[in-house]
């Protein structure tokens, strides 16, 4: 008797089991289609911030993270195009001019670092009303809200990390300081010689520091542009369940929210 009993509990449990399994499931279900609410929109949009700016920070600190991405690599300034454009007139140009932006690129690479915590400040301070207008939004609202109010603060605390960078010895014991000053003063020095005049050549004088920071930060921005975008089109970047359930909702589920007219 006892052995015919066994197998009809296991089974019964079995049956118990799988139907708990169906019911989580259908609670999960139920779960991804219930209206956000204003508390999830702001915590949703400020990790979804805070994972983007971590990451293209990260990325950009990397050897190499400025330097060879195409699309973020900083050249020498626009001034210093009359340089690159008569390379001919330098000995060994090309090769100088390729030290300096390596140089360049490596202290935007050190300066990136620094970048991450800078953004707390404004990720913290989202109101909801800002948190529906990011939702909303285009693709790159959260980067823009974020720029908006981090420039002007970021690139007064960026400036002096990059001019700190700058006179450190990073590449071969010598600095980007140094290897801009030695290609722009060669230069000025050919420019002010008699050939120079006659092929009408100009001296080259920038703050090179102040070009690199706001290249440095226009990368940085393009490249949280890009964590962000990837995070509101792409399911499989939204690595947490607060974003899944932010990021991952109709619109539906959050219109019947009015955030309030004033914060």
């Amino acid at each position: 008797m006892k052995t015919r009993i066994i197998p009809l509990l296991l089974s019964l449990l079995l049956i118990i089991l799988a139907g708990c399994e169906e019911l989580k499931q259908i609670a999960r279900q139920a779960e991804s289609g219930r209206p956000l609410t204003q508390q999830e929109v702001i915590r949703g949009l400020r990790q979804a911030l805070v994972i983007g700016s971590d990451s293209a920070a990260s990325r950009l600190s990397a050897t190499n993270g400025y330097y060879l991405d195409e699309m973020i690599r900083i050249p020498l300034p626009p001034e210093a195009e009359v340089i690159t454009n008569n390379l001919s007139y330098l000995p060994g140009g090309e090769q100088l001019v390729e030290d300096v932006i390596l140089r360049i690129n490596r202290a935007a690479e050190e300066a990136a670092r620094e970048a991450a915590p800078v953004f707390a400040g404004a990720i913290a301070g989202m109101s909801i009303q800002d948190g529906f207008e990011i939702l909303r939004g285009d693709r790159d609202a959260a980067t823009q809200y974020l720029k908006d109010r981090t420039y002007e603060e970021l690139y007064g605390l960026y400036q002096p990390k990059i001019r700190q960078s700058m006179d450190k010895a990073i590449v071969g014991n010598v600095s980007t300081t140094e290897a801009w000053n030695t290609l722009t003063s060669q230069w000025n020095r050919l420019a002010s010689s008699t050939a120079g005049r006659i092929a009408n050549l100009e001296p080259v004088n920038t703050e090179l520091d102040s070009f690199l920071t706001n290249e440095a930060l226009n990368g940085l921005f393009l490249k949280l542009a890009g964590e962000e975008a990837k995070i509101r089109t792409r399911p499989e970047a939204r690595v947490t369940e607060l974003l899944r359930r932010v990021f991952g909702s109709e619109p539906a589920n959050y219109s019947h929210i009015s955030p309030p007219a004033h914060q």
